[in-house]
């Protein structure tokens, strides 16, 4: 009876585990989302700004004859502008493969919290099953009990009519010696 107990509560510390990091996986999946929103915005003003280097390239090829010294200057600013647009590139890459990963930890995570969903549905049935075998056990028990009673009373009964008829034959046979005697 302590090991179905102790079984019981198992399986309740393992489903309230399996809550618990399913918990956890629902909140790492909106930390992504909000994540990837984030990485979208960024991305609409990287192209905004990509938009108004390409705006700022164009003028500074018109005026290439006459400020030659002004389009070197918008060079390096057009290299440093694609390098961060390529490091943000990369930074969207990344948090992609992280929203990615994250939501097959997610799948994984809702195939598990099945699983444990129907180990509990089993352990409940297996828990029914034993608490209608421990209540018919407990009957037998009480029946046998009931029986053990009833034996114990006879064979008190049994006993008492045994000393009594010993009793009654102790006194005839010191009778009979008596008689032979005489």
């Amino acid at each position: 009876m302590d090991a179905i107990k102790k079984k019981m509560q198992a399986m309740k510390v393992e489903k309230d585990n399996a809550c618990d990091r399913c918990d956890v996986c629902e909140e790492a999946s909106k930390v992504a989302k909000v994540r990837a929103e984030k990485g979208e915005d960024e991305v609409a003003e990287l192209m905004t700004k990509a938009r108004q280097i390409e705006t700022e390239l164009d003028v500074t090829n018109e005026r290439f004859v006459l400020v030659s010294l002004q389009l070197e200057e918008k060079e390096k600013s057009l290299l440093a502008a694609e390098a961060e647009m390529n490091a943000l590139n990369r930074r969207v890459q990344n948090l992609e493969e992280d929203l990615e990963n994250t939501e097959n930890k997610f799948v994984t995570a809702d195939q598990k919290l099945d699983k444990a969903g129907t180990a509990a549905d089993d352990s409940e049935r297996a828990k029914k099953v034993f608490q209608a075998k421990a209540e018919e056990d407990e009957k037998k028990i009480i029946a046998l009990e009931k029986e053990l009673k009833e034996a114990r009373e006879k064979a008190e009964a049994a006993d008492t009519e045994y000393d009594e008829v010993n009793k009654k034959l102790v006194v005839c046979e010191q009778e009979l010696e008596k008689a032979e005697e005489r």
